[in-house]
């Protein structure tokens, strides 16, 4: 939710947008700069809410740090992996 409480974003564990919503008419009378600012300001706000979410929930099952653990959830294992002794991962052609 932004600070006006104007709109809400909800993400799920991947950070993928999974709801938007606008609870009042102000963005109407927004500059398109500053409407594009808010949104993504609390787009970002719940993207890092989940991640932190989801890597305090997989805390006693996946070892590593927790900065490792944030970049395996949000679609980068390779710091993870490397901090296993597993190498660096190279992507799939």
């Amino acid at each position: 939710m932004s600070k006006d409480r104007m709109v809400s974003a909800t993400v799920n564990a991947r950070g993928e947008i999974a709801e938007l919503r606008f609870h009042t008419d102000k963005y109407r009378s927004m500059a398109p700069a500053e409407l594009a600012s808010a949104v993504t300001e609390v787009i970002e706000r719940a993207r890092r809410d989940v991640a932190q979410k989801v890597s305090e929930a997989m805390r006693g099952l996946v070892p590593g740090d927790s900065a490792a653990r944030e970049q395996a959830v949000a679609g980068d294992p390779s710091a993870l992996l490397e901090e296993l002794g597993l190498g660096k991962v190279n992507p799939p052609a």
